[in-house]
């Protein structure tokens, strides 16, 4: 009886001695997919862009703060502004990530936290790199990855990107920050770098979801992609304001343009924790990419 509880305990603690060893053995992995996909994305940030977001318009035209006369003058016949020229192309400040990897279709990039990452485009297999860096080499952190079904040329009135809920921070690690409205308001803009232009966005709506059944007769927020009617827009843009989890205070209307990121919640099974945002303005435009042989033809 003695050596059979001996026998027990002994077996227990082999056991134990053997998952410490195999959760050391994971969190070593983990650590060097972290530091591998640091060391990819500082490289890729050779030339770190700082942009300006954009800025909000005075509340009031009487910027002088004189006080306004008491009768009023009529004013003079102005003359028709000058239009504006359109602003030369620039170079994108992406270009060498963009011709490292023909897969990435941007860079998103949400100031003041750690987002910061190349999102890839694989129509032929939207899972490639789900579990790959930008390189392809094994990653357990994975890369952001824009939905098959979202289109950056032509543009698609929503842009659906995924990311891993990463415990290190990484990927979309920190985006369920955003369920606190404190959080939302130190950090209400989101970038995106194209191939062709800049584009700044706001966050408009954040809230919790999940994958559902097909059968499911419940809004999908991962099957809007493209709203051609203002029905579509609506069911959209209703749902995820009803949903929210707080009143940004920002409006949207038929035309406008959406940017959804969305990472996995264990509320439910299959949950999604979800941030999407309006297109407020677009900036810069950027030049043709010069490719090896361009440059060598010019």
């Amino acid at each position: 009886m003695k050596n059979s509880r001996k026998i027990w305990i002994l077996l227990l603690v082999f056991l134990g001695v053997v998952c410490l060893a195999a959760s050391g053995i994971l969190i070593f992995f983990q650590l060097q997919d972290d530091r591998h996909s640091r060391d990819t994305i500082s490289d890729l940030q050779a030339s770190m862009p700082d942009p300006d977001p954009s800025e909000i318009p005075p509340e009031s035209d009487n910027l002088s703060g004189t006080e306004p006369s008491e009768t009023p003058v009529p004013p003079s016949p102005v003359p028709d502004p000058t239009p504006e020229p359109t602003p030369e192309p620039v170079p994108n400040p992406y270009e060498s990530a963009f011709l490292s990897n023909e897969d990435m279709a941007a860079w998103l990039q949400i100031p003041g936290t750690v987002i910061d990452y190349p999102v890839m485009w694989t129509p032929r297999d939207e899972e490639y790199y789900l579990y790959r860096d930008f390189d392809g080499s094994h990653n357990q952190n994975g890369c952001l990855i824009l939905d098959t079904d979202s289109n950056l040329d032509p543009l698609t009135t929503n842009l659906i990107i995924h990311g891993h809920n990463m415990k290190s921070g990484a990927m979309f690690g920190n985006l369920t920050d955003y369920e606190s409205e404190e959080y939302y308001q130190e950090h209400k803009s989101i970038i995106l770098y194209t191939k062709e232009c800049l584009r700044y966005y706001e966050v408009i709506a954040v809230f919790r979801s999940q994958v559902y059944k097909k059968t499911d007769q419940v809004f999908k927020f991962y099957k809007f992609f493209q709203a051609d009617t203002q029905e579509e827009f609506d069911d959209f843009y209703q749902n995820i304001k009803a949903l929210s989890l707080y009143d940004t205070g920002v409006t949207a209307e038929f035309g406008d343009n959406f940017i959804t990121l969305s990472t996995c919640v264990y509320h439910v099974e299959r949950g999604r924790f979800v941030v999407v945002a309006k297109e407020v303005e677009s900036g810069d435009r950027y030049l043709p990419l010069q490719t090896p042989d361009a440059e060598q033809q010019n």
